[in-house]
């Protein structure tokens, strides 16, 4: 079982920046597949960034066009937690941002849909004004 708590979110400009966190805890894979996805009030939940390994050191990463160029999504190892960073951020970037983790390595395509995810965090709110 693994466990994830969110950290990190808060209220900024448009045009700022803000760095996620999520700390993972508990039993861990070879393979894994972890990812953000985030939900604004009255929408669906949305894809937004996913990062994989097989248990070596290389890690592939996939995002929605939505952040791509804005977002970047990472993880220590050393510290078993998973980061987002956001710039440039816009109004439409606010919604509530949840961590996933899942032990499937899969594929991008397979990484984007939320049913592949076996964990999740409670969520973390994020605003941004203009």
């Amino acid at each position: 079982q693994v466990q994830l708590v969110e950290s990190g979110g808060g209220s900024v400009q448009a045009g700022g920046s803000l760095r996620l966190s999520c700390a993972a805890s508990g039993r861990t894979f070879t393979s894994y597949t972890m990812g953000w996805f985030r939900q604004a009030p009255g929408l669906e939940r949305e894809f937004v960034a996913t990062i994989r390994w097989n248990g070596g050191y290389t890690y592939y990463t996939d995002y929605s066009n939505s952040v791509k160029g804005r977002f970047s999504i990472s993880r220590d190892r050393a510290k078993n937690t998973l980061y987002l960073q956001m710039n440039s951020l816009k109004p439409d970037d606010t919604a509530v941002y949840y961590c996933a983790a899942g032990q499937y390595f899969g594929s991008a395509s397979i990484g984007r849909s939320s049913s592949t995810y076996d964990y999740w965090g409670q969520g973390t709110q994020v605003t941004v004004s203009s």
